[in-house]
């Protein structure tokens, strides 16, 4: 594993910001690492890179300490709000970052106009960062955190300020990435980005991994079937819940509350949330016997995003 945590434990103060964090990265793998604002993830990359100590429990990075030397040059990290020096153009502010990683004079001048062209800045080398937008200093961000030929990366909301072509571009450089053998850790707040780019992820709430596993196994875990039917009665729908929960439809408002309907005959739809779509049988038998007529009984796959919002929503 190139990333190992145990019962990772930091505290400012009175405030805990990461609590018993524990999990695993392989290599060459896309780790996504999901959660709110003020949930632990930014703290829990700065241990990582050994930038702060944690309050307890152990971390492994490259199978060495984070911030151990002999392995930090071969880790990158676009950090999530960063400070670079206005004054330098984008092709020395890279050279600066060559010289401090030890790159030769003769790697630095082919590595860096190449990874301009990749960034998307091939023409803005001798521009000024002072002039660059957000999007464009994320950019540069990027080809700063790949300088070092990375067999570890940590990308930090790496698609803030971009717009929608230039997030398909970092997805498919983290694509580039993983067929390359890179491993990347990555935090991002764009769901939908991650749901096409991550291999698996960890969901944290309050310092806490609360999920984790690949999308398939996270997404897996509840089934979703929509029932579209006519002759639903109050009672009807209440007996479903022997299967699992009820969802309301907002295109069906009768059966918000449940308790609303009114006119059995009105053909309407509600989801299920059950544990496997073994049941689906059970629930059609159940429906008809009790005088509805059923329509369809769809399974749909939950999105990583309706995922997130059911765990955040959850009780502790």
């Amino acid at each position: 594993m190139l990333i190992e945590t145990h019962n990772l434990r930091k505290t400012f103060s009175e405030t805990v910001a990461v609590d018993s964090l524990t999990l695993s990265v392989g290599a060459g793998e896309v780790f996504g690492f999901l959660g709110p604002n003020g949930a632990g993830k930014t703290t829990t990359i700065k241990m990582l890179l050994g930038l702060v100590a944690p309050t307890a429990g152990e971390a492994r990075l490259l199978d060495h300490l984070p911030g151990d030397p002999a392995i930090m040059g071969r880790v990158g990290f676009l950090p999530e709000q960063f400070r670079f020096p206005a004054w330098l153009t984008a092709a020395d502010f890279l050279d600066v970052h060559g010289r401090l990683y030890g790159l030769p004079a003769a790697e630095r001048r082919t590595r860096i106009p190449r990874l301009l062209a990749r960034v998307g800045l091939a023409d803005r080398a001798r521009s000024r960062l002072g002039e660059f937008s957000k999007g464009m200093m994320q950019r540069v961000g990027l080809a700063q955190a790949l300088l070092n030929d990375p067999a570890l990366v940590f990308l930090d909301e790496p698609t803030s300020g971009l717009d929608p072509l230039g997030r398909r571009e970092v997805r498919d450089l983290i694509h580039e990435l993983r067929a390359a053998g890179v491993t990347v850790f990555l935090n991002s707040h764009f769901l939908s980005e991650v749901e096409v780019t991550c291999d698996r992820v960890a969901i944290v709430k309050r310092g806490r991994v609360v999920r984790s596993g690949t999308l398939a196994e996270l997404t897996r875990q509840t089934t979703e079937v929509e029932i579209r039917a006519a002759g639903l009665s109050t009672l009807l729908v209440a007996g479903l819940s022997r299967w699992g929960g009820v969802i309301s439809d907002s295109a069906s408002p009768i059966l918000d509350p449940p308790s609303a309907i009114r006119n059995t005959d009105d053909v309407v739809r509600l989801t299920l949330t059950v544990a496997s779509e073994d049941v689906l049988p059970e629930i059609a038998d159940y429906l008809v016997q009790g005088g509805a007529r059923v329509y369809a009984l769809a399974p749909q796959r939950i999105s990583l995003e309706d995922l997130f919002m059911r765990v955040m929503e959850e009780e502790e």
